[in-house]
């Protein structure tokens, strides 16, 4: 078994070395502070904003000032009944002065742009359309009779589906139809 050993006889048994806190001269911290808060920040991903945000500003100020509402509460506030109101009279507040303008004028101007119609359906789904379109035409009860109908859809769910897709693709729709009609026969008359 062993002894006990006493603290001294343990620090020099296992020599350890003990580091105080020591201040690094090399290391700006004035520095260090403003990078770790600009890497902490959240991105702003509007550009008009980002480019006229101050970082030594509060949000509540820069969205005043680019004419912004901070709280949505206080920009639109609740109306009170006419009764509760009757016996306090309310001034109309002061208008805010608007620093910077510019950042509402680019806001107004890219939210009235025409937004691009995205919508598109998924290959299967145009495949599966084209199928039903090919044997039965427009019998959406024979379409829902269909073999190949594996979701079992009803005639109005398959009717909704080719709609959708005369919705999203016209163009394709309009040359898959003529190419169904094959090429234009020429009549010939006996003579």
């Amino acid at each position: 078994m062993r002894p006990h050993l006493l603290p001294a006889q343990f620090h020099a048994l296992f020599r350890i070395k003990r580091k105080g806190n020591t201040f690094d001269y090399s290391k700006d911290r004035k520095k260090l502070k403003k990078q770790f808060k600009k890497r902490e920040a959240p991105r702003i991903e509007c550009p008009q904003i980002r480019n006229a945000w101050s970082d030594k500003k509060s949000v509540a100020r820069n969205l005043r000032d680019m004419g912004l509402a901070f709280d949505p509460n206080r920009a639109l506030p609740i109306k009170t009944p006419a009764i509760a109101a009757v016996g306090r009279t309310e001034d109309a507040p002061a208008p805010k002065l608007v620093r910077k303008p510019y950042v509402l004028n680019e806001l107004v101007a890219e939210a009235s742009l025409p937004e691009k119609d995205t919508k598109t359906l998924s290959t299967d789904l145009i495949e599966y359309v084209q199928y039903m379109v090919r044997e039965h035409s427009e019998n959406y009860k024979a379409m829902a009779r269909d073999e190949k109908n594996y979701y079992q859809d009803t005639p109005s769910q398959i009717r909704r589906k080719v709609d959708q897709y005369k919705r999203c693709h016209p163009e394709e729709y309009t040359t898959f139809m003529e190419s169904l009609r094959g090429p234009p026969q020429e009549v010939v008359s006996a003579v």
